[in-house]
């Protein structure tokens, strides 16, 4: 099925996991699969698998795990493809394989610049990509969006250009990257509709666990971290239990909030995080 259906009924509540790593042990394998139980359990409309641990595997951890979901729990899946790790030969095997495995759905991405910045594969940017699946088979192509402007974005005009490119090249729905204030969300909507982007836009909600992690991706991308949120992650860094309890209380907040606002879904980064991932959906379940 392709997931931008799943629009019909709304809102959408998704989750995105990562593979576990090519190298991990036997006993991270099993928690991980335990922790994909519960995550499964709680019914999300889809779940999106990244390209492997920090765009480090070859795309079969990715490919293994989506056909596991699919098959074993009945869910749909969305792979990741970012454009920068793949040659055209490349997306066209891998396209194949997603066929003959009944996956229906890509999240095509460019994918995050290498520290020498030298691109290897043959996309320099995701409307590149997308146009490539576009030409190879009947794909529900899904791409991200930046509430806080894209980083390497001249300015907001300019990074609604770009998305306004990147759907006039086949996407069908939008996940935002994390942002955490919804404010953001409500501009980045109002642009998007003055660009005429008139596509399902499901909102990037990662709770807080860690507080040197979500500093180093928020510097990464480009993302706005508010005084409230500041305040909150320098009163609770030396309690892990309190960060953690605080970080999906945060969250809550912000989905409940979007939820009142009719907004289109919510995609759940959970860091394959089942206990705050299963608190957040208990508290929301009757909203929904």
């Amino acid at each position: 099925m392709k997931v931008v259906n799943c629009f019909n009924e709304r809102p959408v509540i998704s989750f995105e996991i990562f593979p576990p790593r090519p190298n991990a042990s036997e006993k991270a394998i099993e928690r991980f699969y335990n922790n994909l139980d519960v995550l499964a359990g709680l019914k999300p409309a889809y779940i999106s698998v990244t390209y492997g641990a920090g765009g480090s595997d070859n795309n079969s951890g990715t490919l293994d795990l989506c056909c596991y979901i699919k098959k074993h729990y009945g869910i749909e899946v969305v792979p990741h493809i970012p454009g920068i790790n793949f040659t055209k030969s490349a997306v066209k095997a891998y396209l194949e394989k997603l066929k003959t495995n009944h996956i229906e759905n890509i999240l095509a991405l460019r994918g995050d610049l290498p520290k020498d910045g030298n691109i290897k594969g043959d996309f320099q940017y995701a409307s590149d990509l997308v146009s490539e699946i576009k030409r190879d088979g009947d794909f529900n192509i899904l791409g991200a969006c930046y509430p806080d402007t894209h980083p390497e974005a001249k300015d907001s005009v300019e990074d609604i250009k770009n998305l306004k490119c990147k759907v006039d090249a086949g996407v069908s729905q939008l996940i935002t990257q994390l942002f955490f204030e919804n404010d953001h969300y409500y501009q980045f909507l109002e642009r998007c509709e003055l660009a005429n982007i008139d596509v399902p836009v499901q909102a990037g909600i990662m709770p807080v666990v860690n507080e040197r992690q979500i500093k180093r991706m928020a510097t990464m991308n480009g993302i706005r971290l508010p005084q409230k949120f500041l305040r909150m992650m320098a009163h609770y860094q030396d309690n892990p239990v309190a960060m953690r309890d605080a970080g999906a209380a945060y969250a809550i907040d912000q989905i409940v909030d979007l939820l009142s606002e009719g907004v289109d879904g919510v995609h759940l980064y959970t860091m394959d995080n089942p206990v705050v991932t299963e608190r957040i959906c208990g508290a929301i379940k009757t909203l929904i």
